[in-house]
């Protein structure tokens, strides 16, 4: 539990003290405290983005509140891991070589699907965007798991032939 404290709070063997590390260790949060509001974020945007899918058949007004609510799920998952490694650990991450297609394609996603909830009025494409919403946020996901975009790679060439 110690050496993941250190790594996703920087502190994993670097000892220059540099902008992230003192943005850190001025935060007031305990670990413990840092990992329940990580787990209660990420809890929180699981469930807006579960009741925007159930919302989604209300008449009139349902894909307004789905595109709102599973969205709004999607970002708040993606800012729970701000609790366990600061907002500009955070950022830098988000726009590393590795992930920043993936970021792009979410955030684009993000603000599509609310333009087709809100704007366009248009069901399917909001749908639509949901989807590429959950895969982009997959595959941003698997980018902190070794080897793990390389296994899905692998699965679905080894099911396409």
């Amino acid at each position: 539990m110690d050496k993941l404290k250190k790594v996703l709070s920087g502190q994993d063997g670097n000892d220059d003290l540099n902008v992230l590390q003192g943005a850190s260790d001025a935060s007031s949060l305990t670990w413990g405290t840092r990992l329940k509001a990580f787990v209660a974020c990420f809890t929180l945007g699981v469930l807006c983005s579960i009741l925007g899918t159930c919302l989604l058949w209300v008449p009139r007004i349902g894909l307004i509140l789905f595109a709102v609510f599973y969205t709004f799920g999607n970002i708040a998952s993606l800012l729970s891991t701000i609790f366990l490694m600061g907002p500009l650990k955070q950022i830098k991450k988000m726009c590393d070589k590795t992930r920043a297609l993936a970021t792009a394609v979410m955030i684009t996603c993000l603000v599509l699907t609310l333009c087709a909830a809100f704007w366009w009025k248009n069901k399917g494409l909001a749908i639509l965007f949901c989807i590429l919403q959950f895969l982009s946020l997959t595959w941003y996901s698997l980018s902190y798991i070794p080897f793990a975009r390389d296994a899905v790679i692998k699965v679905f060439t080894v099911c396409l032939k």
